[in-house]
């Protein structure tokens, strides 16, 4: 019996040391690993029925429209649905060019220069980081061996999807 309360008093430590670990260390931080501190931010997609489509990601799945970027002419345009506080669905209405499916998959970097100099370091190759246009942000593409585009996106301060990150509830 006694043997059982030492054993029983060892597990009550060490899971309490997990416990606190876990609670100490942010979340960000832990997910920064080798890869420059890349993680996941949003995916795009492009959809054949754009208001379909629309009703459907924010009345049955109720994402909220974090923005959508203006179209000149009236029709559906890029709308950016947040999943959660750093979580995005970027969706766009399928054209002859671009067909009904994945687009791509942005990666968030603090820094997307830097990540884009890591990365060519690595052996990827990946043009100069370029404007966002509208939306503020900064980026780069890169293909992986299956044919799948990685945007390399950084976020600034002011940017449109920074402001909806910092205005998550």
């Amino acid at each position: 019996m006694h043997d059982l309360g030492i054993y029983l008093r060892g597990l009550t430590l060490f899971v309490a040391g997990i416990v606190v670990g876990t609670a100490m260390i942010p979340s960000s931080v832990a997910q920064e690993t080798s890869n420059g501190g890349l993680r996941l931010n949003h995916v795009g997609i492009a959809v054949k029925d754009f208001q379909e489509s629309l009703n459907f990601y924010t009345k049955v799945m109720g994402f909220r429209v974090a923005y959508a970027l203006p179209s000149p002419d009236g029709k559906p345009t890029t709308t950016f649905f947040q999943i959660s506080r750093d979580t995005f669905l970027e969706m766009a209405p399928a054209t002859a060019n671009l067909p009904a499916g994945l687009t791509h998959i942005g990666v968030l970097t603090d820094d997307a220069s830097a990540s884009v100099t890591q990365l060519r370091k690595a052996g990827a190759t990946m043009a100069d980081v370029r404007s966002g246009g509208g939306t503020g942000s900064r980026l780069s593409n890169v293909m992986d061996p299956n044919g799948i585009r990685l945007e390399v996106v950084e976020q600034p301060s002011g940017s449109l999807m920074r402001k909806a990150m910092e205005s998550w509830k």
